[in-house]
């Protein structure tokens, strides 16, 4: 076995407790999306397509000017690499439209179980790709978040929502772009701080995204309420969580990323019993504690505690 490949498998059985960490914070923001949606929506009557346009292009700009003004070199990146970030971009841009459809097409609970099969082809691809390890641990982690997630979306709106041809081809489209930007990300940020990878990221998904506007009413700018709601939802639901989770992809293997961002799925539950008033039944409570179990058993090793101890 060569230096570097060593360096991986070391790498792959000793999780970085601050980037884990980084991960959970990810995930515990992206769970506010879709709450801040839904006020943004309900305020200002925006069609979901021209919510996420909007979401790419002011994040884009956003990033864009910050770092103009702060660090411009951040901007400058090798023409070899623009592929790779287009390809980020692109992916990103592609799975808003996915999700969105499948949202559409199947309901939030099928879209969500389609969603959760992203650690799985992460972790398949990586393998291929990078030879990141695949063993039973991570296997286990990946079945309890994608049983978890059926049981937290309610097994009675699965059995109840009619599955179309269409919604089972974009259900499968959009964990798959939801990996692409995984993988991107992961090579990105080889070479690139993740602000610059997220700058060129969002630019590109806005042009994903914009021949999509002309079919589609376009109410913004938007004022009063709703402005604030969307304020909210470009830095707390789309800056903070994409730009932790890009730095933590720089120190973990992009299949213990993708597992541990599933524990969203667990973060949303509680948002809605402590901000949204709704009950979880029983079987929504075992499968958040599927998910956080999952996530318990992929970070926890005799040297995890220690290591934590150390960096702080």
């Amino acid at each position: 076995m060569t230096t570097e490949a060593a360096s991986e498998a070391g790498a792959s059985r000793r999780i970085d407790p601050v980037a884990a960490v980084a991960v959970l914070l990810a995930a515990a923001c992206w769970g506010t999306s879709g709450i801040f949606v839904k006020l943004v929506t309900t305020e200002a009557e925006v069609s979901a397509l021209a919510l996420a346009f909007w979401r790419d292009l002011t994040t884009f700009v956003v990033l864009a000017v910050t770092l103009g003004l702060l660090r411009p070199g951040w901007l400058r990146v090798r023409r070899a690499n623009l592929r790779l970030l287009a390809g980020m971009g692109a992916s990103l841009g592609i799975f808003h439209v996915f999700w969105n459809l499948a949202v559409m097409l199947n309901g939030v609970a099928v879209a969500t179980v389609q969603q959760a099969a992203m650690p799985a082809i992460v972790a398949v691809a990586a393998w291929l790709l990078w030879r990141e390890s695949l063993n039973w641990i991570k296997i286990v982690a990946i079945l309890l978040a994608f049983f978890g997630t059926v049981l937290v979306s309610g097994p009675d709106l699965l059995a109840g929502t009619p599955l179309t041809p269409a919604g089972l081809m974009i259900g499968l489209g959009t964990p798959i772009m939801y990996a692409a930007w995984t993988l991107f990300a992961k090579k990105a940020r080889e070479e690139h701080n993740p602000i610059t990878t997220l700058t060129y990221a969002f630019g590109f998904g806005a042009l994903v995204l914009l021949p999509l506007q002309f079919f589609t009413p376009q109410p913004f700018p938007v004022t009063g309420t709703a402005l604030l709601w969307f304020a909210a939802l470009i830095g707390l639901s789309t800056i903070l969580p994409f730009s932790s989770y890009s730095w933590a992809l720089g120190h973990l293997p992009a299949s213990v990323a993708s597992i541990l961002a599933m524990s969203e799925i667990a973060f949303v539950a509680v948002y809605a019993v402590i901000l949204l008033g709704e009950r979880l039944t029983p079987s929504q409570i075992l499968g958040a504690i599927l998910v956080l179990s999952g996530v318990v058993i992929l970070t926890w090793n005799p040297g995890f505690k220690r290591r934590a101890r150390q960096t702080t």
